[in-house]
C-alpha cells in the first residue's frame, strides 16, 4: 500500500497543457504536471527542502498540479506542502537521520501512470533520482535538475578528499542526462559550467520574508536574557550542526580573537549531531537551539554579524537573512557567498581556511561599530531585491522552456564537450 500524504491546496489540473503571457510577464501554467523527486522533502528540515516546499506551494497557487516523491518518516520536521508519496529509503550509516531512497518502487511507478506527469524534476542525484531521469528519458519527457548543495566537497570533512574527482564524475553522468540544471546562484551555475555538468544552466536563486527578517525584529531584552551586553558584539553562526559547515574553521577563528582580546560573543542557532562537539569546543558560546519564524528572525536580527565559514552552500539561505537584517557577514569565499557579499560593500570574502584572515575581518566589524553599520545597511538594500514570486517563476519558466524545446523536436544533448 502506497503512502500518501495530502494537503488540501485549491488548483484546477487539466490534462492538456498550454502556456500563455499573462499581462505581458507571467506565464500561465494551467496544465503543468510535475513530478518532483527530492531526497529529503520535509522528514529533516533544512534550507532545500524549504525552498522546495515554498516553489510547490507557487506552482500549486498558479493552477499546476504537483506530485512530490521522497523518502518519508513517521514524525517528519514539518508538514510537506502538496501531494508527498513515500519512497523506499534506508537510513545513512553514522548519520541516521538522513535516509537515501534507494529505487523506484512498483508503487512509485504505478502512481506516476496515474499522475501522467509532462516534467520530472529531480532535486538530488540520489538512486531514487536517477531512476527518475531514466523513468522520464525513456517516456520523452523532459527532466530539470536542481542542484542544492556540493555534494562533492563532503568527503574532505572526513579525511576522503580524494574521493572529489570520482563524485564529481558521478554529478556529471547525472547532470548530462537532464535537459537543463538550475543553480541557486550565479557563482554555482558558473561553478557548474566550468565543471562540464551541462550544456543548459540557469538560475533559481532564492527570496526572503522581509516580514521575518528585518532590523526591526532586533530584541535588546531577549539579548539580556542570554547575558549578552547591549554594547557588545555579537558573532552568529546558522545552520545544521555539522561539520561539513566549517565548524572547525569557526571555532579556531573563534579563537583567536580570544586570544587577541577582542570583545565579542557567539551565538550559534541551530542544532544537528555536531552539537556536542561544538559546545565543547566553545564552551563561552551561546547555543540558542533550533529557532524558526519569528524566533528566527528575532536571534538573526539581535546579531551584529554573521560568520558563515562553509563552502559546501549552493547559495546561502543563511547569508540573504542576515542581510535583510542590515548584518555584515564574513564568509569563505566559495560559490554561494560570492554571489551574495560584496567585498568590502556589503561584507567580507576571504580565502577557505584562512583563519588568521578571518579573525581580521571579524575583529575589524567588533571593534568598529561604524563600518559595521554601514555595511549592515548596504547588506539590507541588496536583499531587497530578493523576491519568492519572482525567483519562483523564474523556475516555472524554466520549466516551459524545456517542454516547448521537447514539442518542437529539441534533442537531449548528453555532454557538454565535444
Amino acid at each position: 500500500m502506497i503512502a500518501v500524504t495530502k494537503i488540501p491546496v485549491p488548483h484546477a489540473v487539466p490534462l492538456g497543457f498550454s502556456f500563455a503571457w499573462v499581462k505581458g510577464r507571467r506565464m500561465d501554467v494551467t496544465g503543468l504536471r510535475v513530478a518532483l523527486f527530492s531526497g529529503n522533502y520535509n522528514y529533516v528540515r533544512d534550507g532545500a527542502n524549504q525552498a522546495l516546499n515554498r516553489f510547490v506551494g507557487y506552482l500549486l497557487s498558479q493552477g499546476a498540479a504537483v506530485r512530490v516523491y521522497s523518502p518519508t518518516i513517521a514524525t517528519p520536521a514539518f508538514e510537506p506542502t502538496g501531494d508527498l508519496v513515500s519512497a523506499p529509503s534506508f537510513a545513512v550509516p553514522g548519520r541516521r537521520e538522513y535516509r537515501v531512497p534507494y529505487r523506484m518502487s512498483g508503487a512509485v511507478r504505478r502512481d506516476l501512470k496515474r499522475f501522467r506527469p509532462n516534467l520530472v524534476h529531480v532535486s538530488s542525484p540520489d538512486p531514487l533520482g536517477h531512476r527518475a531521469v531514466s523513468w522520464a528519458r525513456s517516456g520523452g519527457l523532459p527532466a530539470v535538475a536542481s542542484v542544492h548543495t556540493r555534494f562533492e566537497t563532503y568527503p574532505r570533512y572526513y579525511g576522503l578528499a580524494f574521493l572529489e574527482p570520482v563524485i564529481e564524475s558521478l554529478l556529471r553522468r547525472f547532470y548530462r542526462r537532464c535537459d537543463a540544471i538550475v543553480a541557486p546562484s550565479e557563482s554555482m551555475a558558473q561553478l557548474l559550467r566550468e565543471q562540464r555538468m551541462s550544456y543548459d544552466v540557469g538560475i533559481w536563486t532564492r527570496g526572503i520574508d522581509r516580514q521575518i527578517f528585518n532590523p526591526g525584529q532586533r530584541d535588546l531584552t531577549w539579548r539580556r536574557s542570554l547575558g549578552i551586553e547591549d554594547d557588545e558584539s555579537v558573532i552568529g553562526f546558522i545552520g545544521r550542526l555539522v561539520m561539513e559547515k566549517g565548524l572547525d574553521v569557526f571555532s579556531d577563528t573563534i579563537d583567536q580573537l580570544s586570544l587577541r582580546h577582542v570583545r565579542h560573543k557567539v551565538m550559534i542557532v541551530g542544532e544537528g549531531p555536531a552539537r556536542e562537539w561544538f559546545q565543547n569546543r566553545l564552551p563561552n558560546a551561546i547555543f540558542t537551539g533550533f529557532q524558526k519564524g519569528a524566533d528566527l528572525g528575532r536571534a538573526v536580527a539581535s546579531m551584529d554579524m554573521l560568520f558563515n565559514p562553509s563552502i559546501t552552500e549552493t547559495f546561502g539561505n543563511v547569508t540573504l537573512e542576515a542581510m535583510a537584517c542590515a548584518l555584515p557577514t564574513v564568509a569563505a569565499r566559495a560559490t554561494g557567498s560570492e554571489s551574495l557579499v560584496t567585498e568590502g560593500v556589503t561584507g567580507r570574502l576571504i580565502r577557505p581556511g584562512a583563519i588568521g584572515a578571518f579573525a581580521d575581518a571579524l575583529a575589524a566589524y567588533c571593534t568598529n561599530p561604524h563600518a559595521r553599520a554601514d555595511a549592515g545597511a548596504a547588506a539590507r538594500a541588496e536583499a531587497e531585491r530578493y523576491g519568492w514570486d519572482q525567483v519562483n517563476q523564474a523556475l516555472v519558466d524554466t520549466y516551459i522552456r524545456v517542454i516547448r524545446q521537447r514539442s518542437q523536436g529539441a534533442l537531449l544533448r548528453s555532454s557538454p564537450v565535444p
